[in-house]
């Protein structure tokens, strides 16, 4: 009998039990929605909505006179219908600087609105069910996102990094004495990041027999839980093979018998293994660039729009469901093909 584990399936679960975990410091009537919007969020979304929520709710014991009182597992439902726009807006204004369990913790605008929307996801759950008869956070707009410069490396930065994964010249000493265990791991993980574009934990999460050879496709879990298929170039393929030759001959720990990429302890490797693995060769080769697993991800994608313009292309290889998400990341770059159309068409011949 096969008890394959599934990477997913098994990060799911572990979700869930955090989950149980901090619903346990929220007030009660919080199960209900929770399980309100189970069918139509990942586990992985839930518990991020949980952890808003228990920031919100601990804000309103420190800072509410009446919750004061209570323990927050005891507040009651009514509680919401007390709670003002006024009372919002401080809340928002708490958490750009707040300390808790002798940590200093920030939220710029980017962590104001996902906890803005955390809230307005459940209010509106209770409105909706006709549970309260206030929704005050509807009232307040979300906070204004400033677009990032897109980060990515350039042709001569990506064929750096790659030699460095492979040689390893620039490491330190330390750093150099697992190199030679881990090198062709490295560069078979780089180039297939670099060379699809999938997210980190779509990485991780594949298994020996996700690869197909005969299309050169891999079959991945993308975020939201669906599968799909991505496809490689031959600079991947040959870095894979290369790869699995070695991997025949490691010894896994139960469990992980299926996991593509391997640690040094010969279990599955994890994501934030892969995000110090880039950050460790990405640093001999700029320190002017925070490059991150996410930024090799924008690597490939602005690097098959340039060869393509076909923003679409973009979207479907990325998994993005909306394209407008694909559009809002490479707007600088559909600008810059609009002005280099200006001089494409001649009125007059020279």
């Amino acid at each position: 009998m096969d008890n394959k584990k599934n990477y997913h399936d098994e990060q799911n679960k572990i979700n869930i039990t955090k989950m149980r975990t901090v619903l346990a410091d929220l007030p009660t009537f919080c199960r209900q929605f929770f399980r309100g919007i189970e069918n139509n969020t990942s586990p992985k979304t839930r518990l991020a909505y949980a952890y808003d929520l228990r920031v919100f709710f601990e804000y309103l014991k420190k800072n509410n006179s009446v919750c004061r009182k209570m323990q927050i597992q005891d507040f009651p439902l009514s509680i919401l219908d007390s709670i003002t726009r006024m009372d919002i807006e401080e809340y928002l204004e708490y958490i750009s600087y707040y300390q808790k369990d002798s940590r200093e913790l920030t939220n710029e605008e980017r962590g104001k609105s996902r906890k803005l929307a955390s809230l307005r996801s459940f209010y509106h759950y209770f409105y909706q069910a006709e549970l309260i008869k206030k929704n005050p956070v509807i009232l307040i707009p979300m906070p204004k996102l400033h677009q990032k410069e897109i980060v990515r490396l350039d042709a001569d930065e990506v064929a750096i990094l790659l030699d460095q994964a492979e040689e390893g010249n620039k490491l330190t000493k330390v750093q150099r004495r697992y190199h030679e265990k881990t090198k062709v791991r490295d560069v078979a993980l780089l180039t297939l990041l670099l060379g699809t574009g999938i997210r980190v934990s779509e990485c991780v999460g594949i298994d020996i027999e996700d690869i197909d050879f005969k299309n050169n496709g891999i079959r991945i879990r993308r975020k939201g839980g669906y599968e799909t298929a991505i496809y490689f170039g031959d600079e991947v393929e040959s870095s894979l093979k290369k790869y699995l030759e070695q991997r025949k001959r490691m010894q896994p720990l139960e469990g992980h018998e299926h996991a593509l990429f391997l640690s040094i302890q010969n279990r599955r490797i994890t994501v934030r293994a892969v995000e110090n693995l880039v950050k460790k060769y990405s640093s001999t080769v700029t320190s002017l660039k925070k490059i991150t697993p996410h930024k090799l991800r924008s690597t490939y994608g602005t690097n098959l729009y340039q060869e393509t313009g076909d923003i679409y292309l973009v979207a479907d290889v990325l998994g993005h469901k909306d394209v407008n998400t694909t559009r809002k990341h490479y707007a600088a770059l559909e600008d810059e093909r609009k002005r280099r159309a200006a001089n494409v068409v001649k009125l007059r011949k020279p």
